[in-house]
């Protein structure tokens, strides 16, 4: 028998970094990345050398200076007499509570208004079109506008003195105003976090609940029931605890005193305008994505599930969105991204957020606008990277997985 020789692997040379196609692409990779750096630095060092010549410094001393303005909004105590770090804190709350109700409620109006576009009902579909159409096609400011005077045109809370039907609050607890909209506020006694706790508890219960009612579906085409079992379980113990500790948690019901409510929580004009605006905005592209996505899953699947005997909403939570959320979930991504950018328009309507405060009234207080600005950069671009993260996390569990 012959012996089989090997071919003798060639030493590395040098000019394999470029003619080697397996070293060519890190080879450019890295002179990318180091002409970058090279940049940045360049960039950085002349900043500084501008600076000293014009004798100023970078510094974020001014963070524990008395800020001397008030904020309309805020989610923790705050007064004029409150340092720029406090302001910028509860700018960055603020921030945050718009973002997230915007997700929110983006999320559940796009779902739906996707859907409905895809309705065999002519006029459903239409309506659904022209809402997508008109909103997305108008830039977001104007609808920041437009929805804040909508909202000034509401009654004074002195309307709410009268006798009258058009004076009552809705549901009798409820008062819709000029200056914002009145609710209910909770009272927190002994022993709440043990009802907050047992109901965070009763929502992983009706989410494990879900998916194992969805796996014995797919298992064994066993169809158990969704709906009333999940509310059960999100309601039932949570009440049982509540009652057992002796109902300790309380409702402060707003109340017309003089020529405003007080008690409960004031959802101001300003956060309602921003919030319903860049929802219903970013809505209308979430339910373009939809609609691709539904569009994106082949017909057959519909028809084989129709065939099963599934009706059309089960055909619909079951077999066609799970595979739509594959197209849908990365542009998603990007409008969860958009909205939290787009609140930075919020000072259109006077909502304190971190580029009102931080960005605005801080900066121009004390005349620190780089230092300033290279925060704002940094909060964004933190935000925006967490957001990114969390949902590629969701998107690689809904991602198809092959054999």
């Amino acid at each position: 028998m012959s012996a089989i020789s090997e071919e003798a692997v060639p030493s590395f040379r040098l000019s394999m970094l470029v003619y080697d196609t397996r070293y060519r692409s890190l080879t450019f990779q890295f002179i990318a990345l180091a002409v970058l750096i090279a940049f940045m630095a360049f960039m950085g060092m002349n900043l500084v050398r501008n600076l000293a010549a014009a004798g100023l410094n970078i510094s974020y001393n001014f963070l524990g200076d008395t800020a001397g303005y008030d904020i309309n909004q805020t989610l923790i105590d705050y007064t004029n007499q409150s340092t720029h770090q406090r302001a910028a804190i509860v700018g960055i709350l603020n921030t945050l509570l718009v973002a997230f109700l915007g997700c929110v409620t983006a999320t559940v109006l796009g779902v739906f208004a996707g859907i409905l576009r895809l309705s065999g009902n002519w006029l459903v579909a239409k309506l659904m079109a022209a809402y997508v159409e008109a909103f997305r096609n108008v830039p977001v400011l104007i609808w920041i506008l437009i929805i804040g005077t909508v909202v000034t045109t509401l009654p004074a809370p002195s309307a709410y003195r009268g006798e009258t039907p058009d004076s009552e609050m809705l549901f009798g607890v409820i008062a819709l105003t000029n200056r914002g909209i009145y609710i209910p506020a909770p009272v927190w006694g002994p022993g709440s976090m043990i009802v907050v706790a047992a109901f965070i508890l009763s929502i992983l219960g009706a989410i494990m609940y879900r998916r194992y009612a969805t796996k014995l579906l797919y298992d064994t085409g066993k169809l158990l029931p969704m709906g009333w079992p999940t509310l059960v379980i999100l309601i039932v113990p949570s009440l049982l605890v509540f009652f057992i500790m002796g109902r300790p948690i309380g409702l402060d019901y707003p109340a017309l005193q003089g020529f405003n409510f007080q008690g409960g929580i004031q959802v101001q004009r300003p956060l309602i305008a921003l919030w319903l605006a860049l929802s219903i905005y970013t809505g209308a592209f979430i339910a373009e994505n939809v609609r691709a996505g539904i569009l994106a899953v082949s017909k057959g699947q519909t028809e084989a599930a129709s065939a099963l005997g599934l009706r059309p909403n089960r055909t619909m939570s079951l077999v066609v969105l799970p595979q739509a959320l594959r197209v849908i979930i990365p542009p998603l991504i990007s409008q969860y991204l958009n909205i939290t950018k787009n609140s930075s328009l919020a000072i259109a309507v006077g909502y304190a957020d971190i580029t009102a405060t931080l960005g605005g009234i801080t900066l121009n207080q004390t005349g620190r606008a780089i230092e300033a600005v290279l925060l704002l950069m940094l909060f964004y671009l933190v935000i925006s990277l967490a957001i990114s993260a969390v949902m590629n996390v969701y998107n690689k569990s809904v991602a198809l997985k092959e054999r």
